[in-house]
């Protein structure tokens, strides 16, 4: 009997074009299970992987963690997940289920966690593998042609709706209207908050309001973004850039929160003394644990939330890419089988 490889792209070197490759992913290990993949969207955190931008990748480097598939088989220990059904992989696709972070419902802090495209090989595939804990059924009612972003990105935006506590009556800012951004101004209409939407581009505006803000700032505009001083409960930043931290440290209200889910390329400066009068937090987190990508996903299928996406095949995954670094994206790609 043959061995059973998984036909993927993957980059040779730092900032390479994707090329078929294959390779022989062994026995199925006892928790794990294989997914064919079906649809996988593109996030910038695989332009970064691909380029070896924060120094992690290794190559051959197979990206790809906005999975949507069908469980093809199951380890001999899996009990939580059958062959046949759909399921979503995003960024992690193992934590270790015995350190306190995963005892406590954290497995998304655990130290030990196996990212999907870290250090081995994920998504641009016709399979790919992770651990049942990992691997979240779909909901009815969730479209698996646009449920791919959910599972990066859309989880990116909600997990801080759930850890922070946030509240029908809570006013919330995004900074940013992208692929992270168009998101959380969906999840945070849908949760009842009053919406603030930042971006640069005034052009947005309305496409912004139609996603969910109540309100639209060109944050270009030092007097508008002066107008919204002491009006916000959290602003999320979804962004990849340097701002003016302190402006929208004034726009928050007392015990307000400046949350970042966006990786800025340098050191956040605050003043001490802003955070101190007003009792402010800047923080950040990472993606969600399982149960809360799965309470993400029976959230949006409620509420029929789903990202705005463009569709390629798999074969033009070069030109998927090209299409993302030039920021002309609306709002996620998801390539297809």
């Amino acid at each position: 009997m043959g061995k059973t490889m998984i036909h993927a792209y993957a980059v040779q070197s730092p900032g390479g074009q994707l090329e078929p490759f294959e390779y022989d992913p062994g026995a199925l290990k006892a928790e794990e299970v294989e997914i064919d993949v079906e649809y996988c969207g593109i996030c910038h955190s695989d332009l970064s992987m691909i380029k070896n931008d924060w120094g992690i990748s290794q190559y051959p480097l197979v990206p790809g963690h906005e999975v949507v598939g069908t469980v093809a088989a199951v380890g001999d220990r899996v009990t939580t997940l059958q062959v046949g059904q759909q399921v979503g992989l995003g960024w992690t696709s193992r934590s270790c289920m015995h350190c306190e972070w995963c005892m406590s419902g954290d497995h998304n802090l655990c130290l030990t966690a196996e990212g999907t495209i870290v250090g081995r090989y994920g998504g641009f595939a016709n399979k790919v593998r992770a651990h049942q804990a990992w691997a979240i059924p779909l909901p009815d009612g969730l479209d698996p042609a646009t449920a791919g972003p959910l599972f990066c990105g859309g989880i990116t935006v909600f997990n801080p709706i759930v850890q922070f506590d946030v509240q029908p009556t809570d006013r919330v800012g995004v900074i940013g209207i992208g692929g992270l951004g168009h998101m959380a101004l969906e999840f945070l209409q849908a949760w009842g908050c009053e919406v603030t939407a930042f971006s640069t581009n005034p052009d947005k505006e309305a496409a912004a309001r139609d996603m969910g803000a109540n309100h639209f700032v060109n944050s270009k505009d030092p007097q508008a973004l002066e107008a919204v001083t002491n009006s916000l409960d959290l602003i999320l930043s979804t962004v990849n850039a340097d701002l003016d931290w302190g402006a929208y440290i004034n726009a928050l209200r007392p015990k307000g929160r400046l949350h970042f889910v966006g990786v800025v390329p340098h050191a956040i400066q605050a003043q001490a003394f802003a955070l101190i009068a007003g009792q402010k937090s800047v923080s950040g987190s990472p993606l969600g644990s399982p149960t809360t990508v799965a309470k993400m996903l029976d959230f949006a299928a409620r509420h029929g939330i789903a990202p705005i996406t463009e569709t390629f095949e798999f074969n033009q995954v070069n030109e998927a890419i090209a299409h993302l670094e030039s920021g002309k994206a609306r709002y996620r790609i998801v390539l297809k089988h």
